[in-house]
């Protein structure tokens, strides 16, 4: 029996979500049916322009044809097995990733903030061994975002953020330093300071990209001072920025790079890749994971990453996002837009932010809100020019009712 097939009502839908689930998330009022390529359905058939893209998970398209096939195919021989015996998705996805990337190593967990998690991880460990007892400080940036686990909660540099409020003590170890300031950085490093930890792109802290001049910085930096460098890549990385990895832009490579949402194209799946020497940090029993590199999510990842890479999505989205950048700047009362690819924030110059996601909502077309001014479009990479030219006019009309609204209220 499919679950879809149960006749209940999209009310009914709704109300027993609102009578049994925690809820956290502010809502769409729709019930998601059914859903593909650029596209999420309601239960009337009504489509809605997706430019949220799942948080950045679906970007090889929502339901992707051969990600669908492979999940089906690997389904039936094993759905899962933990990580003693050897399975062939995970082996293959293994070689493409570490090959595709140039990295030695890859670990396999489910979700971004586990990715984080065994980044830090490894990071303290190989320092503790390597150096010393406390050898563990990890700086990161302010604004940035890698998790609500306990380690990457606190790695986060958001202190009066609702992930961290209410959850205090903190794990020690992290100090924040102003993102694309390098001499803050420098002032941050301590004799017990063992890596840097950086998103090359800010997402949640408001779709921020490092300049070159910093990520060029903070190479140097750690190459002066013998620290490690780990990028967080769980929301720009796989093609989002134009690049493959957005680090790549930059023309550096770190030595751990944590991986996850694009990766498994809807599958919950999430990946660090490491150098050999930083590698050996993990031995037998030191870290593990139940579902880390399950075969149905081994199998779509591979499915995924070969979507991505054969159809150079990371050149859409570098082509198709600077289109669409340059139009953004035109819609009144938009004060910056920023990002790369196919990640863009569009930063408002008064707090209509939510009222512009609802606006967008009634004109159907799906985007994300960061704080009350930032509208973050992180749609599927198969986006066009034309799909941008939908939602650059649905933005630009629910910008101007937001405004507008605004102006009524004020007067």
């Amino acid at each position: 029996m499919k679950l879809t097939d149960v006749h209940k009502t999209a009310e009914e839908i709704k109300a027993l979500t609102k009578k049994y689930m925690i809820e956290t998330y502010e809502r769409y009022d729709f019930v998601a049916q059914s859903a593909k390529g650029m596209y999420l359905y309601d239960e009337n058939g009504a489509g809605y322009l997706d430019f949220y893209g799942g948080i950045a998970v679906n970007s090889a398209g929502n339901c992707n044809e051969k990600v669908v096939e492979a999940v089906r195919d690997q389904v039936g021989d094993i759905m899962h097995t933990f990580n003693y015996p050897y399975t062939i998705p995970q082996a293959l996805l293994a070689e493409l990733i570490c090959q595709t990337l140039q990295m030695d190593k890859i670990f396999f967990q489910s979700t971004g903030t586990e990715a984080n998690e065994a980044m830090i991880k490894m990071a303290r460990k190989y320092g503790v061994e390597k150096y010393g007892p406390n050898k563990y400080h990890i700086i990161t940036a302010k604004g940035s975002f890698h998790g609500r686990t306990y380690g990457a909660m606190s790695a986060t540099g958001q202190p009066d953020n609702a992930c961290q409020i209410g959850f205090k003590p903190l794990v020690p170890g992290f100090s924040y330093a102003e993102f694309n300031n390098i001499e803050d950085f420098r002032a941050k490093v301590t004799d017990d300071t063992i890596a840097i930890m950086l998103e090359p792109i800010q997402g949640e802290g408001g779709v921020n990209p490092a300049t070159p001049a910093f990520m060029q910085g903070i190479v140097d930096l750690c190459k002066e001072k013998g620290l490690l460098l780990l990028l967080d890549e769980v929301q720009c990385g796989w093609c989002r920025s134009g690049n493959i990895m957005a680090y790549m832009e930059y023309g550096i490579k770190p030595d751990i790079v944590s991986m996850a949402k694009a990766l498994g194209g809807g599958m919950p799946i999430s990946a660090i890749c490491a150098t050999e020497e930083v590698s050996r940090a993990f031995t037998m029993g030191s870290h593990g994971t139940t579902f880390g590199g399950n075969p149905v999510c081994c199998a779509a990842a591979y499915a995924e990453v070969s979507e991505l890479l054969d159809r150079d999505l990371a050149g859409n989205a570098k082509r198709v996002g600077t289109y669409f950048v340059e139009k953004l700047k035109t819609i009144p009362h938009v004060k910056e837009v920023r990002g790369k690819g196919l990640m863009i924030g569009v930063e408002f110059d008064s707090p209509i932010g939510l009222a512009v996601k609802h606006g967008c909502f009634e004109r159907k077309m799906l985007v994300t809100l960061i704080a009350d001014r930032i509208i973050r479009l992180i749609p599927p990479l198969i986006a066009t020019k034309e799909d941008c030219d939908k939602a650059y006019q649905i933005l630009k009309d629910s910008a101007a009712a937001a405004t507008k609204k605004e102006m009524n209220y004020q007067g």
